[in-house]
């Protein structure tokens, strides 16, 4: 991961906005995903993905992150849990339970806020907080015990610009914003 992400000459930017993890969490999950995760590539920088907003225009990306920095800046502190690995045809995840349902309401106001900028769509599906640890062909039909985390407070709400390439894609930081703090005092930006 980079935080300083640079997109001077891109055109068109592959972009999503998510929460990101908090050192331990990151080193923790590290630790477990070499013991317990085979059978396809494990995420290098696991997040809580908020809204993928897949590839816009350059000229979109200062509403995405005015749209970060709001929402961000009214969220109301909150903690999630691991509750459950899961798999799908592709990924595989450690749910998290949202007991507040600020993550939740994170999210909602994300999604609104993006669409009536014409910038997102939502899913039919309802938002699921997780982290996505493993990506897969096929599935490996894992069973691993929960990680030892505990709950966890997010560090903050990023918007990532993710490249492509044949190993899988990179996630890099375009700007990070402070949850629960107002614009002026928690924003940095990655370049």
């Amino acid at each position: 991961m980079s935080t300083a992400a640079t997109v001077a000459g891109d055109e068109r930017l592959r972009l999503f906005l998510a929460l990101e993890l908090p050192a331990d969490v990151v080193a923790a999950l590290a630790t477990w995903g070499e013991r317990h995760l085979s059978g396809g590539r494990r995420v290098s920088v696991p997040h809580i993905t908020l809204a993928f907003l897949g590839t816009q225009p350059r000229t979109a990306l200062d509403d995405v992150l005015r749209t970060l920095r709001a929402c961000a800046a009214e969220a109301v502190p909150f903690t999630l849990e691991a509750i459950r690995y899961r798999e799908t045809r592709s990924v595989g995840m450690l749910v998290l339970d949202d007991p507040s349902g600020e993550a939740t309401r994170l999210a909602t106001a994300l999604h609104e806020r993006l669409e009536a900028l014409g910038l997102y769509r939502r899913e039919r599906r309802p938002w699921l907080p997780h982290v996505t640890v493993l990506r897969f062909r096929e599935p490996p039909r894992l069973r691993p015990p929960l990680p030892e985390i505990g709950p966890f407070v997010p560090s903050g709400a990023a918007a990532f610009l993710s490249r492509l390439s044949p190993s899988g894609a990179r996630y890099e930081v375009l700007e990070s914003c402070a949850l629960g703090v107002p614009e002026s005092e928690g924003s940095k930006s990655g370049g």
